[in-house]
């Protein structure tokens, strides 16, 4: 590094950089990893969709039936009959009902814990909803076969009488609260601290200057929130709903293991029965055969172009709200 002198008396000097420095070669190698960690993801990804299309279209070529609209699963059957109707239909409206219940908790959580409550009772709280994340899948189907379950019956009478009128909330068929609506709080409760630990720390990122200005003016603390927060953190709680619901989509053991499926579909919530695709692989891949594995692989596929499709969403909501997103903060 040299210094060169200039002319004027009242300039600084010029500082030039060498060219030996050697910041230029752990730059070139930092670009190079981040470069080739990018394209390595990027072929991850496309040999997983390769291969879950090559397989999947091994088996859809020879199902009898169709394979959107059959509702039925036996591709060991003579002629092979299968399709996903019953699983899209469970998966979705189990998700959706967990989205419903899990995110309006989740974001008034967060704003308890970022702009309501005492320091000293925010971090712990905040500690305890963190820590939910890390309980493994199995325990939560474990606690929702062995006490959610049970004590979701007198809610689902309850929901009968009154809400019955409502198609959605009528029970017709007699049994425990193995169901789609029983599936949906128990994936509430597993996406509740992901969405909540994501708001939070959107919420905790707001410019003081917005919400000081907010009071200066007279705002009271909803207002403040109201008008500062919550347009502020809007992308952030977008991304946090669909962290949720990526999970939503793909819980595994916690459905299986609270779930009694079967292969109808139902408006009325509270019927037991119903399906999801994570579900049905976990129940069926051990029993399969190579060709009923191929089905099973389909029905992946879907499962995987519906996240897909779900995160695409999410990108698009949030680029269209990129004064929201707190980039330029």
């Amino acid at each position: 590094m040299a210094i060169t002198p200039t002319n004027s008396p009242l300039a600084p000097p010029v500082i030039e950089a060498s060219g030996t420095s050697t910041g230029r070669a752990g730059d070139k190698v930092f670009v190079g990893l981040s470069r080739g960690s990018g394209i390595l993801l990027l072929v991850v990804m496309a040999s997983i969709a390769a291969f879950l299309t090559y397989r999947s279209v091994l088996a859809i070529s020879k199902d009898e039936g169709n394979f959107l609209t059959t509702f039925d699963w036996n591709p060991a059957g003579d002629p092979p009959v299968f399709g996903i109707a019953v699983l899209l239909y469970g998966t979705v409206v189990s998700s959706i009902i967990a989205m419903v219940i899990a995110v309006p908790i989740a974001v008034g959580i967060a704003l308890f814990i970022s702009h309501y409550a005492p320091r000293k009772l925010a971090s712990p709280l905040a500690y305890v909803v963190d820590l939910l994340a890390a309980v493994p899948s199995i325990i939560y189907g474990i606690w929702g076969a062995l006490f959610l379950v049970p004590y979701l019956d007198g809610l689902n009478s309850w929901l009968n009488e009154y809400l019955g009128w409502t198609y959605l909330f009528e029970k017709t068929e007699m049994g425990a609260a193995r169901n789609l609506f029983t599936v949906g709080i128990l994936l509430a409760i597993m996406i509740l601290p992901i969405v909540t630990s994501v708001s939070r720390e959107v919420f905790l990122q707001v410019p003081k200057m917005n919400e000081e200005a907010a009071l200066a003016l007279g705002a009271t603390r909803w207002e403040v929130i109201r008008m500062s927060v919550l347009p502020f953190g809007r992308s952030g709680v977008i991304s946090a709903s669909m962290l949720g619901l990526g999970r939503a989509l793909g819980e595994t053991m916690a459905v299986a293991t609270v779930l009694s499926p079967n292969f109808l579909i139902s408006g009325h919530l509270l019927d037991p029965g119903g399906g999801t695709f994570a579900q049905n692989i976990a129940a069926k891949f051990d029993e399969a055969n190579s060709f009923g594995r191929d089905a099973l692989i389909a029905s992946g596929l879907v499962l995987f172009l519906l996240t897909l499709l779900v995160n695409g969403a999410a990108r698009l909501i949030i680029a269209r709200r990129k004064e929201y997103s707190g980039a330029n903060a």
